[in-house]
């Protein structure tokens, strides 16, 4: 087969698909949901710096409670927290949705440093349908040894699989600065109303001991969508930001058609107010249209800019992204603008719809960030009961951009399992092809900029412009097989640039663009 220049669709033949490696330590069986926390507000200093982690089991029993204390590198089971709100009553579990937190000022009655566990507690019968949910919460005041029944916060029930069920899911715990006490979950329970499922949230004033009126924060009319699994960030200098999933979703575009469970971003300045119940907020995506889906979390970074960087991990992705679910999302503009992949330190199996769901990550003090998901098993993939807990520390690329998420055009992204996240883009030449990467930085100055391509058998050189204007570098024109990094050097401002690459001569593959500045 001879692939000319212009014929881009030749550049799809014989390329393999993304290997289904694993990448991470196994920790235990589990479905699951995991939830950590360094905590930071103990009286005894020894403590402070202690990691715990709980999530979904799979074994029977309620949920495990695992520590580290050396920063996530090894674990050991210490316990596990009970359902205790029901007096032991016949078929009550505490299962579902763990989220694991630390007071960081005092609440009520309860200190700074006080452990919560807000949890999903699920009564099955003799036939093993789920009959009663009850969103609970319990508090741990000696460091996770102990744990006592605080609260019911919103009681459900029904079989999930029934149309017309009652269920409640996925409790998230924030305490304001004024230590008011803020749950956020999701609710089946308003479908008379024309919502099939909806995201709201309750105050409490007591630490936890009783709970105010339901709020609706994401309620989307027309009984089709169902935004859920809300988890909730602070942001410096932005109040609170919030992640969730919009499964069924029927905000759609003519690229891509209904996009199921995009993940979509909203921001609250006093983590109260939302703004209307029936505005999405705004979808999370690449320039190139590639977007993260179902079961979000969010961790907020120190970073180059003023912003920081907001970090969104989702269990899977749509419009070309990494479809496993083993890459992050980023964004250094406050989740304004393109968002951008990054390789996750865990790169799980997905073999069934809870691998993956909802994951934990910490960041650590050495730069690295510790990240914690669920993945099948090679023997078993379907069975979730199978799944197994993996985790791994590494520092994430937030000055790489990955070539498949910017705004192409001549280009295609293929897989490829030598590229940094499995795909690359192969650019045609010509004056009507293209890359354009709308990054921010955060000070003015020199900068390098490194961009790892591939010839595919043509002399071939890059050629770049900054901000409009052609700058220096790229090389020579060359036919040496594999990859190769070529740098140009470039005036950057504060703020948003715009780089764009092309190859006017000839069609060449490209990888990513990576930015670094240069001292004066």
């Amino acid at each position: 087969m001879v692939c000319f220049a212009s014929a881009l669709l030749c550049a799809g033949a014989a390329i393999a698909a993304a290997p289904d490696e694993v990448v991470g330590q196994r920790l235990a069986p589990g479905i699951g949901y995991a939830s950590a926390v360094r905590l930071a507000h103990q009286s005894g200093e020894r403590d402070n710096g202690r990691m715990l982690l709980v999530y979904e089991p799979s074994e029977a029993g309620d949920i495990p409670l695992y520590e580290s204390r050396d920063d996530g590198d090894r674990w050991q089971r210490i316990g596990e927290i009970d359902e205790s709100g029901h007096g032991n009553a016949k078929g009550w579990a505490l299962r579902w949705q763990p989220h694991l937190s630390e007071l960081a000022r005092s609440s009520g009655d309860l200190p700074a440093g006080t452990l919560l566990l807000a949890a999903n507690a699920i009564r099955r019968d003799d036939a093993e349908r789920i009959t009663d949910q009850d969103l609970q919460l319990y508090a741990s005041g000696d460091g996770g040894k102990t744990w006592t029944y605080r609260s019911s916060i919103v009681a459900g029930g029904g079989q999930p699989s029934d149309r017309l069920n009652k269920g409640v899911w996925e409790p998230y715990i924030v305490v304001l600065d004024d230590g008011r006490m803020v749950v956020f979950y999701s609710s089946e329970q308003h479908k008379a109303q024309g919502f099939n499922q909806l995201l709201a949230h309750k105050v409490s004033t007591d630490g936890g001991r009783s709970w105010g009126k339901e709020v609706f924060d994401v309620a989307l009319p027309g009984g089709v969508e169902r935004p859920g699994m809300a988890i909730i960030e602070r942001v410096p200098g932005r109040g609170y930001a919030m992640v969730y999933e919009n499964i069924d979703n029927i905000a759609s575009d003519s690229r891509s058609g209904m996009r199921n469970g995009q993940v979509h971003i909203k921001f609250s300045r006093d983590g109260l107010d939302w703004g209307k119940a029936d505005d999405r907020g705004t979808p999370i995506q690449t320039a190139s249209g590639a977007w993260p889906s179902a079961c979000p979390t969010i961790r907020w970074l120190p970073g180059d800019t003023e912003a920081g960087v907001l970090v969104v991990a989702a269990q899977r992705a749509g419009g070309g992204g990494d479809a496993g679910g083993r890459t992050f999302y980023w964004n250094a503009d406050g989740g304004r603008g393109p968002w951008w992949e990054t390789p996750a330190p865990v790169s799980k199996r997905t073999g069934n719809i809870h691998a993956g769901w909802t994951q934990a990550m910490v960041p650590r003090a050495d730069g690295k960030l510790l990240h914690i998901t669920s993945s099948s098993t090679a023997n078993a993939p379907a069975p979730d009961e199978t799944n197994e807990i993996l985790y791994a520390s590494a520092p994430l690329a937030l000055n790489r951009y990955e070539a498949e998420n910017a705004t192409r055009r001549g280009g295609a992204q293929i897989d490829n399992v030598d590229a940094s996240s499995y795909r690359k883009v192969r650019l045609a030449s010509g004056a009507e092809a293209d890359l354009t990467f709308d990054v921010t930085v955060g000070k003015a100055g020199p900068h390098r900029l490194n961009v790892r391509l591939a010839d595919i058998g043509f002399a071939a050189a890059p050629r770049m412009a900054v901000n409009g204007k052609a700058v220096a570098g790229g090389g020579v024109p060359s036919v040496s097989e594999g990859w190769r990094t070529v740098a140009f050097d470039a005036q950057l401002k504060a703020g948003a640039n715009r780089i764009v690459l092309s190859n006017p001569l000839r069609p060449m593959d490209y990888d990513y663009l990576e930015i670094e500045p240069v001292a004066p």
